[in-house]
């Protein structure tokens, strides 16, 4: 199964699959997101090793059942070969009703068919009130005209 863009990446497809894998991610849907990665993917997120498909399907399902109204924006910070560095941002909210934002870096290792067989996450999250939320887009994919987080100041 080929996941263009492939590398080595360029600037414009560097940012192609950042936006690829930010629409993914903001689908919710674990199986289709656990597509884009090797059947042997190695994980590391915040605190969490994840190995495999079934395994990042598991952990999206679990992330997902408790980040409501989730929205991720991802930026591409640098890329060289078959590797991409993104930086992200996200905001969720509670089953009670507490809104957060979290930010983050992910470094990224691709086969050659364009499948992440790597993806090493930090993230740091912290509570925001309902009013300082910045995405604010219906659920699902960030509409083309959304600023990305250097415009947004993020």
């Amino acid at each position: 199964m080929s996941r263009p863009p492939l590398p080595p990446f360029t600037d414009e497809t560097a940012a192609q699959k950042a936006r690829i894998a930010e629409d993914a991610w903001n689908s919710r849907d674990p199986a289709r997101v656990a597509l884009a990665y090797t059947q042997d993917s190695r994980w590391r997120n915040r605190a969490e090793f994840i190995c495999g498909r079934a395994e990042i399907e598991a952990f999206l399902a679990r992330k997902w059942a408790r980040e409501l109204d989730y929205r991720l924006v991802k930026e591409v910070w640098t890329h060289a070969g078959n590797r991409i560095a993104v930086r992200f941002a996200y905001e969720y909210r509670d089953d009670s009703g507490h809104w957060f934002r979290a930010y983050g870096n992910e470094n990224w290792q691709f086969d050659a068919d364009g499948l992440m067989e790597r993806r090493i996450a930090s993230i740091n999250e912290h509570p925001i009130s309902e009013d300082q939320r910045t995405f604010r887009w219906p659920l699902g994919r960030r509409p083309d005209d959304h600023p990305g987080l250097s415009a947004l100041g993020l």
